[in-house]
């Protein structure tokens, strides 16, 4: 009976700790049909601008 008690103690301590990590998992994959469904939202990152300077350091970094 000790066993079962112990082992019922372990499992009602673990529980709420995996449902909050389960929750917190899920929050991302479960908002994005619901972001997607809206229409307006979009989610992308902002572009950069470009400044040319990586032909300069490709050319000046050759090794000749």
């Amino acid at each position: 009976m000790t066993a079962i008690r112990s082992t019922l103690k372990t499992i009602g301590r673990l529980l709420p700790r995996a449902a909050v990590l389960l929750l917190l998992l899920a929050a991302p994959v479960l908002a994005v049909p619901a972001l997607q469904s809206a229409g307006h939202a979009t989610i992308e990152a902002p572009t950069m601008k470009k400044n040319g300077a990586g032909l300069v350091l490709l050319i000046s970094l050759q090794r000749g």
